[in-house]
């Protein structure tokens, strides 16, 4: 018997950005740029999503305008005119398929290696300096290329509104560099940002507040959040619900309009001490919005093996989990990433209770874009 998946279909708005439905394409890194330029290809699978139903398409990371933002192969930028250009026929290309698009911009901090691209003799770059085999392979950022990096991050909003996107998100999550200086462990600074988690909140607020001031009033500014981390699933960036109250509570008065809750499995606890979801937690203390990740739509979350391979996930045709926390409010939009990949009509199928035709996931997916 089809299960009832109304709560998905329900349009949804912030400020401008007006959904027809609860469905987000989760940004997800699929390295298939051309020196470091999306594509036509990357455009056409962007349209797919939406021609398959996804209200929202998060495009996969997109560096901003700073010579160590990049630390991976075949990563699109967001600035510089062949680039805007090359991203505004995407934008126009969703619309025309009936979604809203917004570029995810992002910084990969201590992430990066010197070796990559664009320039691979730069280090990279983050809250403290690090060393390998006697290496300087990140160095600690001044504090004046704090303010170029948070300008770098208002420019690329900016342009995101001039070249038509419905709304932006700042990658603050799975350890990049807002993350990073959120997260004691990688912000063991001794200035004004490290130290107490005020202190480490400092550069998200800048970046938050540098965006705000960049856009209009009413273009929506997504801030995407994790606990874990891609190289650690049991890190903490709040260890209660205090500590993430802080946090929230510094990042709406900064200008967020929605917060994007990555976890691996949407339903589990975010603490000890009670129930409820991260997702639900943050949408009850933030007074926000609030988009939730984490296995929707398949049987296995975000997973490697001991290789460093992503492994396989069947459908999960059972909603009702799904469901339930829409109609509870503990979230008001759902992210769905690699059952997207797998089956860009996942929406409509959905929609039509036609569990069967599903799509698994698997990673020889990944190897093309479809």
């Amino acid at each position: 018997m089809p299960h009832d998946t109304r709560a998905l279909f329900t349009p949804f708005s912030c400020g401008k950005l007006q959904l027809p439905n609860r469905i987000v394409m989760a940004p997800m890194t699929r390295n298939f740029a051309d020196n470091w330029l999306p594509t036509e290809a990357l455009g056409t699978y962007y349209r797919r999503r939406a021609e398959g139903g996804v209200g929202l398409v998060i495009c996969g990371g997109a560096t901003i305008n700073h010579k160590a933002s990049n630390g991976f192969d075949r990563v699109p930028r967001f600035y510089g005119e062949e680039a805007l250009t090359r991203w505004e026929a995407i934008v126009e290309a969703v619309h025309q398929a009936g979604g809203c698009f917004a570029p995810q911009i992002w910084h990969v901090g201590e992430r990066r290696r010197p070796g990559v691209g664009p320039d691979p003799s730069e280090p990279g770059v983050g809250p403290m300096d690090i060393y390998e085999n006697g290496k300087h392979v990140v160095r600690a950022l001044e504090k004046s290329e704090i303010v170029e990096i948070v300008s770098a991050y208002a420019a690329a909003a900016r342009d995101a509104e001039a070249i038509g996107c419905d709304a932006v998100e700042l990658h603050g999550a799975h350890g990049f560099l807002i993350d990073q200086f959120l997260w004691h462990h990688t912000n063991q600074r001794t200035d004004e940002y490290g130290g107490s988690l005020e202190n480490r909140l400092k550069f998200a607020v800048e970046v938050v507040s540098s965006v705000r001031q960049a856009v209009s009033k009413d273009f929506p500014i997504i801030c995407r959040l994790s606990q874990w981390k891609v190289f650690d699933y049991s890190a903490h960036i709040a260890r209660n619900r205090q500590e993430l109250a802080i946090i929230l509570k510094a990042l709406v008065a900064a200008g967020v309009d929605i917060f994007h809750v990555s976890t691996r499995r949407f339903w589990e606890p975010a603490f000890k001490d009670g129930p409820e979801t991260l997702a639900a937690l943050v949408r009850k203390l933030s007074g926000k919005p609030v988009i939730a990740v984490g296995c929707i739509g398949l049987s296995r979350p975000f997973s490697k093996d001991q290789r460093g391979q992503f492994l396989e996930a069947g459908v999960e045709s059972d909603m009702n989990r799904l469901i339930r926390a829409l109609d509870s409010r503990d979230f008001d939009l759902c992210a769905i990433g690699r059952a997207l990949i797998a089956d860009p009509d996942w929406p409509h199928k959905v929609r039509q209770g036609s569990y069967s035709l599903l799509k698994p996931f698997s990673a020889e997916l990944l190897t093309e874009l479809y």
